[in-house]
């Protein structure tokens, strides 16, 4: 990787030098100068030309510029070496901090440094979304994306984030990216936006960074409804009826959306999840239940490797209880599944014929699932999920029982 970064690097340098105009500087010299710069104002004004640069990029360019600030802002292993042999030797506060510093690679405060620009923390979401899309060619890249996992985590806990709920009325350019994030269930336009928002019986929440505040992090819809739904068509058909304020008994949360790709590895829906079911018991006290209609994502592929179709819908119900039981090493086959599990819910029931869409045809034959949430149960399913254990209803304990399986592959 070191031969690849400086090979790229000189490429780099070469090519971009003079693309600033107001600085001729290589960008990798403008970093230097950033990690070396004392004062406030030209640290900020270095950080701007990089990220101004950097934007100017094509993939060619930012690849050299991740193996450059991956190979030359490295850890200095003799360094910390010899700080941790003074802090074995005399462990006190400043043999501490000297191993601290030694411990972190000067990459980290590169970043720190880049998100001290107005606007710089949505520009390196935006940068590590890119990083992990040509990592994948370029595994070497994986120290750089572990530090930027390990800065975001702090910067977007969430002690920072703030829970909003979107409406008909909030702002369009918030709406537009609401349609544009729904990764679970396409929003076909403004009107389908519309269904899912203005009806009283209609719910969707959204955690925000304070720095990004018209950009959602994950959003959640919901639906309250009278029972458990069993169909995602039912939830979102065009001419149903709404419920009048007090009528629903059941939170159904039908669809979950990351929006910002540059944030993966970065957990929200646990917080989430349980944020609002807890704004929701208060708001509508009538509420009884808190459950998903999930996706089955994995479910046909699986069944496909046991040497299976869909087989009858009594067979197709059992597997599907089986696939959501079991466990592949220590968890869940599905992600979702472990999504949910790993969440404090179980699982409660199965529905055939429950997403007639592409989709959820390739994805699971129309199957679907509702997750319990009970808040007397969550600590309670935590721990023996810790434990091994795959917390379900009867119904469904029954099913994956009757199911006839091959030997997990």
């Amino acid at each position: 990787m070191s031969l690849l970064a400086d090979l790229l690097g000189t490429v780099f340098d070469r090519r971009y030098a003079g693309a600033s105009g107001d600085d001729p500087r290589p960008v990798a010299d403008l970093a230097r100068a950033l990690i070396d710069a004392r004062d406030e104002v030209t640290g900020m004004e270095l950080a701007r030309r990089i990220l101004d640069r950097y934007a100017a990029m094509d993939d060619g360019a930012r690849l050299a510029f991740f193996g450059f600030v991956t190979e030359e802002m490295d850890l200095d292993l003799a360094g910390l070496r010899d700080a941790l042999t003074a802090y074995e030797t005399a462990p006190d506060a400043g043999a501490y901090r000297s191993l601290m510093a030694a411990a972190e690679p000067p990459r980290q405060e590169l970043a720190r440094r880049l998100n001290r620009v107005p606007g710089a923390t949505a520009r390196l979401v935006a940068m590590r979304a890119d990083l992990l899309r040509l990592a994948r060619d370029h595994p070497g890249l994986g120290r750089l994306d572990a530090d930027l996992r390990h800065l975001f985590r702090s910067w977007f806990n969430r002690g920072f984030l703030v829970l909003r709920p979107i409406n008909w009325e909030s702002p369009a350019n918030v709406l537009q990216k609401i349609i544009a994030y729904e990764a679970v269930h396409q929003i076909n336009g403004w009107e389908d936006l519309r269904r899912r928002l203005e009806p009283p019986d209609r719910r969707c929440y959204a955690f925000f960074h304070p720095v990004m505040p018209d950009d959602p992090l994950i959003f959640v819809e919901v639906a309250l409804t009278r029972g458990t739904p069993g169909a995602i068509d039912d939830l979102l058909a065009e001419g149903r009826s709404p419920l009048a304020p007090g009528q629903a008994d059941t939170a159904t949360f039908y669809s979950i959306s990351n929006c910002q790709p540059g944030l993966a590895g970065i957990s929200f829906g646990n917080s989430l999840i349980k944020q609002v079911v807890s704004d929701l018991a208060q708001e509508c006290p009538e509420l009884r239940n808190f459950v998903t209609l999930s996706p089955i994502p994995g479910l046909a592929a699986w069944i496909e490797a046991q040497g299976r179709g869909a087989d009858s819908p009594e067979t197709l119900q059992r597997l599907a209880a089986h696939y959501l039981m079991d466990r592949s090493g220590e968890r869940p086959r599905d992600p979702v599944a472990r999504f949910h599990l790993g969440n404090g819910a179980e699982i409660h029931d199965i529905h055939l014929n429950a997403d007639a869409s592409p989709s959820g045809q390739a994805q699971s034959h129309g199957v679907m699932v509702n997750y319990l949430y009970d808040p007397a149960r969550i600590t309670r399913n935590l721990e023996r999920f810790a434990d091994g254990q795959t917390m379900a209803s009867r119904k469904v304990l029954t099913l994956a029982r009757q199911a006839e399986v091959k030997d997990p592959a």
